[in-house]
């Protein structure tokens, strides 16, 4: 019997990682892995066939540093998804709001429901992972405790739902990418399209300013821009840019072609179809 195909995440079973990856590859197996490394490694290994990796958050800003990863990885982003981040308490059956005393979740889960933590006088505690956390208050089977979970997270682990949708935001929202061994480049023509890719500066007066001017005068909208250091070095800064358009196309092209004037290595990571919720 061959194999199964799977789409390799960060996190536990129910994790909004896990989500995503059955909202939108329902034909794959989802493989929790424990870190981005491992999810690296499992498709650079061809444990799985893809990768599914939070990048971006609307309230906590960059999740995962790919471009640590990316460049040199040989792994390819061929699209991207956006889920609306959604937290539910759960506790073991028989638990209600009066027995709970505790709250478990990943901190970034725990500061986004403050209001629910502070409404029902709960202790907060940190656990590794929102869906780690539903495991936990499963295995421990205390009605004091509860933890604040995705909702599969409760399907997964037998618990029940105390509140629904407890997040004190309703636009919280994450964007995933997917990645491939396969470069896979969206065809030009076909609806709007993202290019993202990396680059160095040269060690030039207004480097930066010279290598983007290609963008502005190009009329190519530039949604993203961000640096980081490199090796550790301080004089050293690589950048992670991404832009509506395709390289194929005349205005790309021509402020990629610029680019190259100012900079020591232009990579670009992936061409993939934009999500529909950029227009939404």
């Amino acid at each position: 019997m061959p194999n199964p195909r799977r789409i390799a995440y960060q996190g536990e079973p129910g994790a909004n990682s896990h989500i995503v990856c059955q909202e939108h590859y329902p034909e794959l197996e989802a493989l929790p892995c424990a870190s981005f490394e491992d999810v690296f490694s499992a498709v650079g290994s061809g444990e799985a066939e893809l990768a599914m990796i939070p990048i971006d958050n609307s309230i906590a800003g960059r999740v995962a540093d790919i471009h640590h990863f990316l460049p040199g990885s040989g792994l390819h982003i061929i699209a991207e998804h956006f889920l609306r981040i959604r937290f539910h308490l759960m506790a073991v059956p028989g638990a209600s709001l009066e027995s709970i005393r505790t709250v478990h979740s990943h901190v970034h889960a725990l500061g986004q429901c403050r209001r629910i933590i502070r409404e029902h006088g709960l202790t907060p505690l940190i656990a590794g992972d929102t869906a780690g956390a539903a495991r936990e208050v499963a295995e421990a089977a205390d009605p004091s405790q509860a933890s604040i979970s995705p909702p599969l997270a409760a399907q997964i682990y037998g618990l029940d739902v105390l509140a629904t949708d407890v997040e004190d935001e309703d636009h919280n929202t994450t964007r995933f990418v997917v990645l491939s061994r396969d470069y896979v480049k969206a065809p030009a023509g076909n609806g709007p399209v993202v290019t993202s890719f990396v680059f160095n500066v040269r060690n030039l007066p207004a480097a930066l300013y010279k290598a983007l001017g290609g963008f502005a005068t190009n009329g190519v909208n530039m949604t993203k821009l961000e640096s980081y250091m490199v090796d550790g070095h301080f004089t050293a800064t690589q950048f992670l840019a991404e832009v509506d358009g395709h390289p194929d196309e005349t205005p790309l092209r021509n402020a990629l072609e610029e680019l190259a004037f100012f900079t020591t290595d232009v990579t670009i990571l992936g061409v993939y179809p934009a999500d529909p919720f950029r227009s939404a």
